[in-house]
């Protein structure tokens, strides 16, 4: 390879990105390039300058619409530890791209940026605050059972360098066999053992109810799984006979949690959710009884049954395009094992490798012998995960945030103006004119206020930001209040769902106190 030739480029930003405005604003504006040329006689302090142009245009690439509402002026990442995975990983793609068919002379200054981007990469989620850490409790183990589901697997044709373990408060999940690095195959799934709509075409129940208006593909499937869970010649009967009997998500609540909830958004989105999910029954049955009494036997399609299946689907379905290209909602024998964290060792899958009719699951960063393989479920808030999962992860989840919608200036309510607000600690700007807020909310609000812009003098730019603080507090103080006390030691009293409402709420309270806070710091600083 020419020395002219050595160079990495990073994916261009396109319209067909649905953030494309607003990454072109700030790829402008900080001036971040695309291209970046490779000298064999770089130095190691140039390569350190490359690299970290590097990354600060990998991590605009991979971010979301919470990571760029966010965004802050004075700094420019890392923004979570999900883009920083996704950013680096795409780095290391291209390097090892070009090691592939680099010259001699240009290998040196390859392996000294791919070393650099790995030690990086070693160091995401070393922080306490950013991973979950879950104890095995040997008390809870079934070796038995679990040896079973896995040599049914690998009967089947799973191949798999992880072994399942149970911890405490968290139930079951997987663990490396060894020590896998970066790129290693954690998981292989062939796509003949992938539960999906196409088991059920062809059979007597997708002959009777593919026409009916209400039957979409994801309720086929969620009651050909209701069936197939009591078949004792099913294919899988050893994966449905290891799945729990309860899920014990958000859908499962009962009165006392959902009344802890109350004062919550999460409160008025799991009465929804159940009343949802019981409406569906109800169209559904006694119709199909009556219409099909052969297939839907009462004994089989219960209320409680059929809440089952669906929170076994919310809680370990995956989106995944098969072979032929399509994008098929599906449940995966041992994969579904794989808890989720806010720093994922698995980041790259959901994609069918054509050659191999297999699901992948590679390693985005190490993960030792014995220590959990986590997988990313996605960019979701914790009131997402305990609806659908029933959990909240520990430590600070970059997508915890509270909405705020403010009618169009002109008074016209249909045109909506959303913000939203997440705990400050997360923020990196606690400067003037921001108090560590949200630089979007603030200025939204100067204008809404009609109050002076940031270039007035200094009286009237601290008269500004007074108006503004008060005006967020007028907002967030009677939130707090509603809220109430910390309910402190009093989770570990209650059932699991009342435990989970109060770690919500007192989530919730922790979010509007770090605001309130702020505001109140911002408040006393501009008294000075």
């Amino acid at each position: 390879m020419a020395q002219e030739d050595l160079r990495i480029c990073l994916p261009a930003l396109t319209q067909d990105d649905q953030f494309y405005t607003e990454k072109k604003r700030l790829s402008d504006s900080r001036g971040l390039r695309y291209e970046f040329m490779l000298p064999v006689s770089l130095s190691s302090d140039e390569i350190v300058e490359i690299f970290n142009q590097m990354i600060q245009t990998a991590r605009l690439i991979h971010m979301d619409e919470i990571e760029l509402y966010f965004v802050e002026d004075e700094e420019f990442g890392p923004f979570s530890p999900r883009n920083e995975i996704g950013s680096l990983n795409l780095i290391l793609r291209k390097i090892d791209c070009l090691l592939r068919t680099a010259s001699q002379q240009a290998i040196q200054v390859l392996q000294d940026l791919r070393s650099m981007t790995v030690l990086k990469l070693n160091s995401v989620g070393t922080n306490s605050e950013a991973v979950d850490q879950m104890v095995i409790d040997e008390s809870l183990n079934n070796m038995e059972e679990d040896n079973t589901l896995l040599s049914w697997a690998e009967n089947n044709g799973v191949r798999s360098r992880l072994n399942i373990a149970r911890f405490k408060g968290a139930g079951r999940g997987l663990i490396a066999s060894d020590n896998l690095s970066v790129g290693d195959m954690a998981l292989e799934i062939p796509e003949a053992l992938i539960i999906s709509e196409d088991l059920i075409v062809g059979s007597d129940m997708y002959n009777a109810i593919k026409d009916l208006e209400i039957m979409t593909s994801d309720t086929m499937l969620t009651l050909w799984t209701m069936q197939e869970r009591f078949k004792p010649d099913s294919k899988f009967k050893i994966y449905f006979d290891t799945l729990p009997d309860n899920f014990f998500t958000g859908l499962s609540f009962g009165i006392e949690a959902l009344a802890a909830l109350e004062g919550t958004l999460l409160f008025e989105e799991l009465m929804q959710y159940k009343e949802h999910l019981r409406q569906q029954y109800d169209m559904l049955f006694p119709m199909l009884f009556s219409d099909y009494p052969d297939i839907f036997k009462k004994e089989i399609y219960t209320w409680d049954r059929f809440l089952w299946a669906c929170e076994l689907f919310y809680s370990n379905s995956m989106k995944v395009v098969f072979s032929d290209g399509k994008l098929k909602t599906c449940l995966l024998p041992v994969a579904g094992l794989l808890n989720h964290s806010l720093c994922p060792h698995i980041f790259h899958y959901g994609r069918v490798d054509p050659t191999t009719r297999s699901l992948k699951f590679p390693l985005s960063r190490p993960c030792e012998s014995g220590q959990q393989c986590y997988l990313s479920y996605g960019s979701y808030s914790s009131s997402h995960l305990l609806t659908f999962y029933g959990f909240i992860p520990k430590g600070y989840n970059y997508y915890d945030f509270i909405p705020l919608d403010f009618d169009a200036a002109d008074g016209d309510s249909s045109a909506k103006s959303q913000h939203m607000v997440r705990r400050t600690q997360l923020s990196k700007s606690n400067g003037s004119h921001t108090y560590g807020l949200p630089y979007k909310l603030i200025v939204h609000l100067r204008n809404a206020l009609s109050c002076a812009d940031l270039m007035d003098s200094a009286s009237d730019g601290k008269e500004t930001d007074r108006e503004v603080l008060e005006a967020i507090l007028s907002i967030f103080n009677p939130m707090l209040e509603e809220l109430g006390p910390s309910d402190g030691p009093a989770w570990e009293n209650g059932s699991w769902d009342v435990k989970l409402a109060l770690e919500f709420k007192e989530l919730q309270r922790i979010i509007i106190s770090s605001v309130v806070a702020s505001c109140n710091s911002g408040l006393e600083l501009l008294q000075l």
